[in-house]
């Protein structure tokens, strides 16, 4: 890449950049800057922002994580087990194993418990 191609990405990534704020501003809503929040479409939040979730919340979000990192790491992994062989499978099952250690502590925790 030259330095008038680095250049040129650069004035269109600040023109992209001032575009998106431009359009944010001219969509705002309007009133003064006090009692326009950002989020809950202006309401007033019912509780304050440093408030405490219930902890049953963070067993749910684990359970979320681990669903996640395995669909992560699953999609790439069966584009190149075919080529790495028996290594790749077994390495798979210990990771599979490492996420299901998380969700067997989970629903110990009662994370599954939905009443």
């Amino acid at each position: 890449m030259t330095v008038t191609g680095a250049l040129v990405l650069l004035a269109v990534a600040l023109v992209g950049v001032a575009g998106l704020y431009g359009i944010a501003f001219a969509a705002r809503l309007g009133g003064t800057r006090a009692n326009v929040y950002p989020f809950l479409s202006g309401h007033s939040p019912a509780e304050h922002a440093v408030s405490r979730y219930h902890v049953r919340w963070y067993t749910v979000s684990m359970i979320y994580l681990v669903f996640d990192m395995e669909m992560v790491f699953m999609y790439p992994w069966t584009l190149v087990v075919a080529e790495k062989g028996t290594s790749a499978v077994v390495e798979m099952f210990v990771f599979l194993a490492i996420l299901f250690s998380g969700v067997v502590y989970a629903w110990r925790e009662g994370a599954l418990r939905w009443a």
